[in-house]
């Protein structure tokens, strides 16, 4: 049988689109097309026929990142600027629409996962009604149905009403912790968030720097620059620890399996690997998780299979203090950049990177 040829839709150049292109070279498959985002955006593009399209990221371009935000900042973007989330999500749901439109137009093309289950991964909110009515264990949130979250005087009442003093409050559409702050509420009256936000003359900024804030003015300028673009707000789970350290786990699941495991450790609450956290050792989780270890794997494939057409997705997991519960805290549709990260060993990708993996199941099917 003629071997697929493979088209990969992202930023040519970048590592995700360098490593899958390895990757299906060492399986023996053709060179993949690269469709830039870029075309796609401008809207010069064509697919070949019996093409297979895989989509990745358009993260780290700011050409990409300026025409998915559209004229949300006008002559204020800059890339690092954390705003502009809610017209980001359009745009990149309009392009993601197109593709889909180009694929079924061009004779015998296919997707490799589903745009609007993309979608809907990009969405906190849906995202944590869609895992709740899958009876997956989320973190308890504010209730979505009572409207948007206003800004700092609405959130400061509803959490409140809701007897939340400590929180996660997350960007609906941001991703890689842009603009998410861990806020607490102290016994009498302290307040502190903790967050990559810079606050820069009511501009927020990403930072590698995480910072915390500690008067409510600051706090209250940076949560109502964020609410127009749309708030998700979660209790803060207290995480299990690894040697003094906070610790979560992304794990990979590859059609339908948990894959590809990698512990993450901070001294803070918030543990991306970009914002100084430090991978753990995952012999220690396992064995801290003992007879659970498994229920922990397979609460993460129940997690994916509530997104049946993803070849891949990269899950958040949240074990608490002890190891004695789990939570699932994200669902990434591009959860994959885990470089030399090998496969659980006796695993169906044992040996294998996150994306030989991919490569591998789609060649078994």
């Amino acid at each position: 049988m003629k071997p697929p040829q493979l088209t990969v839709l992202g930023v040519p150049g970048h590592r995700r689109v360098e490593l899958f292109s390895a990757a299906a070279r060492a399986a023996g498959l053709p060179e993949p097309v690269v469709l830039p985002w870029l075309d796609v955006l401008r809207g010069e593009f064509r697919l070949a026929p019996g093409t297979l399209l895989r989509i990745d990221s358009p993260g780290e371009d700011e050409t990409v990142d300026r025409l998915l935000r559209g004229p949300a900042l006008g002559a204020d973007f800059s890339p690092t600027r954390v705003e502009g989330t809610a017209a980001w999500y359009q745009g990149f749901t309009a392009a993601l629409d197109r593709v889909a439109q180009a694929v079924q137009e061009t004779p015998g093309a296919a997707l490799l996962g589903d745009p609007g289950e993309i979608a809907t991964m990009f969405d906190k909110r849906r995202t944590h009604r869609l895992l709740a009515a899958g009876g997956i264990p989320v973190p308890a949130a504010l209730d979505q149905h009572a409207g948007p979250v206003q800004g700092w005087v609405d959130l400061k009442e509803r959490l409140a009403v809701a007897g939340l003093r400590r929180v996660f409050v997350k960007p609906a559409h941001a991703s890689s912790a842009s603009g998410v702050l861990a806020l607490e509420f102290g016994p009498r009256g302290q307040l502190q968030a903790t967050t990559s936000v810079q606050l820069v003359d009511r501009e927020l900024h990403n930072s590698l720097r995480v910072r915390r804030y500690t008067t409510e003015r600051e706090i209250a300028t940076i949560v109502d620059l964020l609410a127009p673009d749309g708030l998700h707000v979660e209790r803060w789970i207290p995480k299990a620890a690894q040697q003094g350290r906070a610790a979560d786990l992304r794990v990979v699941v590859v059609a339908g399996r948990a894959t590809h495991v990698v512990v993450r450790t901070s001294s803070g609450p918030m543990t991306n690997l970009h914002l100084g956290g430090a991978r753990g050792d995952l012999q220690a989780a396992r064995e801290a998780a003992g007879s659970r270890w498994p229920e922990l794997l397979a609460i993460c494939e129940q997690a994916a299979d509530c997104f049946p057409q993803a070849p891949m997705v990269g899950v958040d997991l949240l074990p608490t203090t002890g190891w004695q519960r789990h939570f699932i805290g994200e669902v990434n549709a591009f959860g994959d950049l885990l470089p030399r990260l090998t496969g659980l060993a006796g695993g169906p990708a044992a040996g294998l990177d996150t994306y030989g993996a991919q490569v591998a199941a789609l060649l078994a099917r």
